[in-house]
């Protein structure tokens, strides 16, 4: 932990703006050198201009790709564009509609010139496309989101949404990579540009109207929760005030500023600025300000708005893995319409509570490798209720079971806080507590561990038959696993599970470590052994 992590930033943990903006349009990548080459995880392609891995030449030619994409695709319909508050979003936009107009594509942008939360561009697509099929039309819509997401101020991303409106998966985004850097080793010589022209849409509107679609908005209102809204500087800004302005929410905007230095920002927990509203430091200054009375509840959402933070006068800022838990068990008892077939969605890496609480529910559970993209099918078809991963990422279905959004929801997730404290009259930290009376009180933490990178390359291809131990921390292992059980998708590492505790663990696609994630119903001493053993099970297994 950083010395100042949780203070407020000062002038020196700024970034140059100037410097940053210069250096996305003078800056020309070398695919020759891996750092600068189009690389898509499981949120986009990410980087700094500064660091010569998100210029212009790169947006220009994944745009290239994309419309090369879906044409191969047959995708003849509009493409939804919008970008989120960091510095490198509006210009690489703009890169992004002169290369869209080159090609012919027809472009929705925010009319107003707003800023598009992630799950507000995935609303637009799932409606537009639904009213396709509905008047039997073809041209089903797409879209791109500019946006790194609680990334710093530094960083830029740029992200894809095929026609089912949720995060591209790998085959998709492994074609659009591969075409990107091809045309970059051609110094984009394939590029097709022409002047930026796009039709005005509002995103807004017609995400905040269907709000109550998915949300006991009326509750909330009957209820006069108190509810404190902190964009985090981001694109969720406009649409807080919007949502409480034609919703009758007794509702605060606390922060109303963007800044794209986020100079008002308490720093993360590495000392650097951070708008992820799962951190404490990063909300340090929200939870300071839960505890006067003011709020029945405060929460926040990161830049692009499909992260969520949940603070409460009586805990603070919530650990994601027990709101997770908590709107779970409040969604299945509270909406009647659902299928009762449909499942409960985690990634593998999330708390065992889930686990615990979707068998009390009768629910089937799908467990997922990490990434929201494992849940769009189920979240588009309606046999997913629920997907929701540990890092405070999660979306579910309207109230009559239909499809919602098929990306994060920061939004709605905290909207959803309101109606659990407006219907149980209890905030969602003190419904995780009788949770845990029932269930079991979990100790869950990730930590890292050094690996060479031929070390992390063998992690990411291990078997359970590479796993030799027989015991965790006491317990007998009961499950060795490289694929997920929810859908036998490889999980690009390994988890082990016990009786009451398990780990897994995976490289870290940026740094010389992998991360071992590890959680044990019998307290915080014996998750201590189970993090121990965990990562000598794992060094042994890479050899």
């Amino acid at each position: 932990m950083h010395e100042r992590a949780g203070t407020p930033a000062r002038p020196a943990d700024l970034v140059d703006l100037d410097e940053l903006l210069e250096a996305y349009h003078e800056r020309v990548p070398d695919p020759a050198v891996p750092s600068q080459r189009v690389v898509f995880g499981t949120s986009g392609h990410r980087g700094s201009s500064l660091d010569t891995a998100f210029n212009e030449a790169h947006i220009a030619a994944i745009t290239q790709a994309i419309c090369e994409y879906r044409a191969a695709q047959g995708i003849a319909g509009p493409l939804f564009i919008g970008a989120d508050t960091h510095a490198l979003s509006l210009p690489a936009q703009e890169t992004a509609l002169r290369v869209l107009a080159g090609n012919g594509v027809r472009v929705l942008a925010d009319a107003d010139g707003g800023w598009v939360p992630t799950p507000s561009l995935s609303r637009a697509i799932v409606v537009h496309n639904e009213r396709a099929r509905d008047d039997g039309r073809l041209e089903l819509a797409d879209g791109i989101v500019v946006t790194p997401s609680h990334n710093p101020p530094r960083d830029g991303g740029f992200k894809y949404n095929p026609p089912h409106g949720g995060p591209a998966d790998a085959d998709a985004t492994a074609w659009i990579a591969e075409r990107a850097n091809a045309l970059l080793a051609e110094r984009n010589a394939g590029v097709r540009r022409a002047a930026a022209d796009a039709d005005g849409y509002d995103f807004l509107g017609g995400y905040v109207d269907d709000l109550a679609q998915a949300i006991d908005l009326d509750a909330i209102r009957r209820a006069g929760v108190r509810i404190g809204a902190d964009p985090l500087g981001g694109a969720s800004v406009a649409y807080w005030s919007a949502i409480r302005d034609r919703h009758g929410l007794d509702l605060t905007v606390l922060n109303p500023s963007v800044d794209p230095r986020w100079a008002f920002m308490t720093l993360d927990w590495d000392g650097r600025i951070r708008m992820d509203p799962s951190s404490p430091s990063a909300m340090a200054s929200l939870v300071a300000r839960a505890g006067g009375g003011e709020f029945d509840l405060i929460v926040g959402n990161d830049a692009d708005a499909d992260r969520h933070g949940i603070v409460t006068p009586d805990a603070g800022l919530m650990n994601p893995n027990h709101y997770l838990a908590v709107a779970i068990d409040h969604l299945f008892r509270h909406r009647p319409a659902w299928p009762p077939s449909a499942a409960v969605g985690k990634t593998l890496v999330s708390s065992s509570m889930i686990d615990r609480v979707a068998a009390s529910l009768g629910r089937r559970l799908l467990e997922v490798p990490v990434g929201f993209k494992w849940f769009v099918p189920g979240l588009a078809d309606g046999s997913v209720a629920f997907g929701g991963e540990e890092s405070a990422g999660a979306s579910f279905l309207e109230r009559d079971g239909s499809v919602w959004t098929t990306d994060k929801d920061g939004i709605l997730l905290a909207l959803l806080a309101a109606e659990l404290t407006a219907v149980t009259g209890r905030t969602p930290s003190e419904r995780y507590r009788e949770l845990a009376a029932e269930f079991g009180d979990p100790a869950y933490a990730r930590v890292d561990a050094p690996a060479s990178k031929e070390q992390k390359a063998r992690l990411g291809r291990l078997s359970p038959e590479d796993i030799a131990a027989t015991t965790l921390a006491g317990e007998p292992i009961t499950a060795r696993l490289s694929r997920a059980p929810g859908n036998g998708a490889a999980i690009g590492g390994v988890k082990v599970v016990a009786e009451s505790a398990w780990f897994a663990a995976r490289p870290s696609g940026t740094e010389d470590v992998y991360k071992i994630y590890a959680e044990s119903f019998r307290g915080p001493a014996h998750l201590a052994e189970v993090q121990i053993e965990a990562k000598a099970i794992v060094d042994a297994a890479l050899g």
